[in-house]
Parts: C-alpha cells; sequence; structure tokens
C-alpha cells in the first residue's frame, strides 16, 4: 500500500482506514470489477486485504494517538509559564544577600524554595500584585489564606492574634523555605518546636512585656523535654501537644484544652491508662462532677516543670490540699525517718493511697480498706497482722472526736507535766526564798558576835 487508497471497486459504502484517515470505496468504475478482481476471488480478497489494511491503519491510529497523548499530559503538567516566572524572578531575588529600600531581605534560596511545600507555586501566586517590573512602590503583603482559610480562621481566634507582628512566619519561618512538619528541616517538626515556641517564650524580655512566664526552660528540664531533646522521641508530649497549632486559647477559656477541667482529657491522649484509673477515682469524679476544687495532672505534676515520679516530692504536693492530714503525717514516724533525707523509701501519701486511682476506706478496691490493709503494710512490713495494721497514721490528739481516746492521753499526759512542772517550780521559788531568808539569818548573827 502506498497510503492513498484510491482503489476502486463495485462494494457499496464500504470504508477501510488507511493510515488515519477513513476512505470510501464506491462503484465508480463498474467495468473494472472483473477485470481488477476476479470473481471468484472478490471476497477472499475483501477478508485478507480489507483486513489488512484496517489492522495497519488502526495499529498506526493507536501509536499515534498514545503518543499525543503522553505529549498533551507532559505539557499539562509542566508548569512552563510559572517556571519561566521563577526564573525571571530569581534572575535578581536569586541573590540572598539582596535588600529592599527599607532594609528587608528580599533575596530568595532557588534550590530551597524548589524543595520546600510552596516550590510548585509561582512567585505571582502569592505575590499577586506584582505584575511586572519595576514593582510598585507599595507592595501587598502575602495572603496565607488564599490557600489556608481554615488554619487562618483558626488563628484568627487565638491569643497569637492580638500580639502585633505575630505572622504565620512568626512560627513556620521563611515562607519560601517552609517544609512539612514531618520533615526534620521544618521549624514545626516535633523535635523543634520547643525551640520554635522558645523564640518567645524563652525570651525573658518578650515574657515580661507580655506577662508571660518563662516556660521554656522549665520544659526543657522536664521528663517531656528529656525525652524529646535528648532521646529523641517524637511521641514525647511538645508544645503543640497539649496546647494545639493554630487554634490556641487561653487556659481561662472552657474551650481551650489546657483549661483545668479538659486537662485529664488533654493528658489522656498519651496516657490513656492514667486518665482511666485517674476518672475512677475521687478526684477525677469530683472534676467530672463539676468541682473544681479537685486536682487534675496539672495540680500535681505541675504544667511544665514535670519531672519524674520517683523524684517528685508528694507528701508536700498532697498535703497543699490535705494540710490536715499532712499535719498528722508529720507527727508519724515515717515522716521522722523521712525528714532525715536518706531514707527514700520510708512510706508516702501515694505508698498507701495509691496516685490516680485513689479510693475512699469504704470502697473494698481502696488499698487502705480495711480488709486489705494488711496487704497494704505488708508491702514493706513483711509478716503484718491483724494487730499490726491497728496503727493510725493519721491519728490527731487534737481532734476528741476523731481520736478520743489518744485525746485523753495527750491531756492526762499534758497535766501530769504540767503538775510535774508547776510543783517543782514552786519548789524551787520557795527553796530559793528559804536559803536567802536562811543567808540573811546567818549575816545577822554573825555581825551582833563581832560586836
Amino acid at each position: 500500500m502506498d497510503g492513498s487508497c484510491n482503489y476502486r471497486g463495485d462494494w457499496k459504502r464500504f470504508f477501510l482506514f488507511c493510515g488515519t484517515k477513513p476512505v470510501k470505496l464506491s462503484a465508480t468504475d463498474a467495468g473494472t470489477e472483473s477485470a481488477d478482481l476476479p470473481n471468484n476471488h472478490t471476497g477472499r480478497y475483501l477478508t485478507t486485504h480489507g483486513s489488512a489494511l484496517t489492522s495497519t491503519g488502526n495499529s498506526l491510529l493507536l501509536w499515534k494517538t498514545l503518543v499525543l497523548g503522553i505529549a498533551g499530559i507532559l505539557l499539562f503538567l509542566t508548569p512552563v509559564q510559572k517556571l519561566h516566572a521563577q526564573t525571571d524572578c530569581l534572575s535578581c531575588h536569586g541573590d540572598t544577600t539582596m535588600q529592599d529600600a527599607a532594609g528587608h531581605n528580599v533575596g530568595v534560596n532557588g534550590d530551597t524554595f524548589k524543595a520546600s511545600v510552596h516550590g510548585g507555586l509561582a512567585c505571582k501566586d502569592c505575590h499577586t500584585n506584582i505584575k511586572a517590573y519595576p514593582h510598585p512602590d507599595k507592595v501587598e503583603p502575602v495572603k496565607c489564606v488564599a490557600c489556608h482559610a481554615d488554619e487562618v480562621a483558626n488563628s484568627a481566634g487565638s491569643v497569637h492574634a492580638s500580639v502585633p507582628g505575630h505572622t504565620c512566619a512568626s512560627c513556620h519561618g521563611d515562607i519560601h523555605a517552609v517544609f512539612p512538619k514531618g520533615d526534620p528541616k521544618s521549624n514545626v517538626y516535633p523535635l523543634n518546636v520547643p525551640r520554635t515556641c522558645g523564640t518567645c517564650h524563652g525570651d525573658a524580655n518578650v515574657s515580661k512585656q507580655h506577662s508571660m512566664t518563662n516556660v521554656y526552660p522549665a520544659y526543657m528540664d522536664s521528663i517531656h523535654g528529656f525525652a524529646l531533646s535528648k532521646e529523641g522521641l517524637l511521641v514525647s508530649a511538645n508544645c503543640t501537644s497539649c496546647h494545639g497549632s493554630h487554634h490556641i486559647l487561653s487556659h481561662n477559656d472552657p474551650q481551650s484544652p489546657t483549661n483545668k477541667a479538659n486537662i485529664p482529657a488533654t493528658c489522656g491522649t498519651c496516657h490513656a491508662g492514667v486518665v482511666t484509673d485517674y476518672m475512677a477515682g475521687v478526684h477525677g469524679k469530683a472534676i467530672a462532677a463539676g468541682n473544681m476544687k479537685a486536682p487534675v495532672c496539672t495540680d500535681c505534676h505541675t504544667a511544665h516543670a514535670i519531672s519524674q515520679p520517683s523524684t517528685a516530692l508528694s507528701t508536700p504536693l498532697c498535703g497543699s490540699c490535705h494540710a490536715d492530714k499532712l499535719t498528722t503525717y508529720r507527727d508519724t514516724f515515717h515522716s521522722h525517718v523521712s525528714s532525715l533525707g536518706t531514707y527514700v523509701e520510708v512510706a508516702r501519701c501515694s505508698d498507701c493511697h495509691g496516685s490516680h486511682e485513689i479510693l475512699p476506706a469504704s470502697d473494698p478496691r481502696s488499698p487502705i480498706a480495711p480488709q486489705n490493709l494488711i496487704t497494704t503494710c505488708g508491702k514493706c512490713h513483711q509478716g503484718a497482722n491483724a494487730s499490726f495494721v491497728q496503727y493510725q497514721p493519721h491519728a490527731n490528739p487534737h481532734n476528741r472526736h476523731q481520736s478520743p481516746i489518744l485525746w485523753f492521753i495527750q491531756f492526762a499526759m499534758g497535766m501530769l507535766l504540767l503538775g510535774t512542772m508547776s510543783f517543782f517550780v514552786l519548789h524551787t521559788v520557795l527553796w530559793f526564798i528559804r536559803s536567802e531568808v536562811e543567808r540573811a539569818k546567818r549575816g545577822s548573827a554573825k555581825g551582833e558576835k563581832d560586836v
């Protein structure tokens, strides 16, 4: 075949594909039928040559369609104009030391920008009022809301919204070098979050200006900060784990994750087992009932300077609420030995009452329930029996109704001591008077003798 497909035969409206063009075969020259095709081969010719023509034409059409399709896809995916636009801008702004008239750095590292999350955008996608060179005298600030509407809306209602000059770049850094939060180069990568927040919250001047607590050093010295910075544990809590990222609210706001009522749920996102125990205890039930005087996680562990539980001074912490119990504990052998500073294994509040699932003595599951005291005391005192657990760790000799026998004994001992001391004081005074009288008499008698 030469590609012309100009055969003329006596077939009615029969079409064949030659290359990519359909050709209509009509009977314009009836006299050529018998000369061109023998009568007994007409059907075979159509069958053999017609199918060959059709197969060849379809193959060529398929290849041309495939090539054109791939070329179209590549052209569609390649941002030709955007690359040209970036190249034109970077011909000047590619100098990273470039500054504008106000002294602001306007240089862009082209390679870093290309690798960033914004690398697929053209400059004009963000700098919308810059159309040509020279640029307008007044350049409109970039509005991130065009792409990040939800994040901007959340930030608008946060505590940062009222801080002058606080923009997206304050946390994310150079907008031309923003990387995904899972990239170690990102300012919001878990390992980098404390340092990013610490730019403001670790600056003494900024903290003083906005009446904030300088929490960065306390966090870095805490168990969370140590696990993150020293051990590299990405699952350790960082600033955003508790405060959120964009919609950061004051702890006084009922919707804030750091509001006292929400603290157990916030800490429970990591400490699921602990918060379950806490909510089953007396403190958790009190919070659930709306009693905000009950302690939550931060009341005992603090918010930022969280230390190892083994080194926490649990007794003073518990005593900040249970002052009466702390007073009676101070009178016990446990407290006296503990005050020496060397016997760290002496029983403290959590050893007897538990730490999170704290239950009243009336609850049969409580470690201080009467039927459980032998087991509880036996953890330290092997061989503890029913007589041993009659010991009262919070006996109050000053409370007649709580400890009447002890109150009476102390009263009797007090009266005995008072009586004894009074007797000897009186005896001493009388003895002193008598001695002075006797001395005066002896002096008088001696004078008379000399005369």
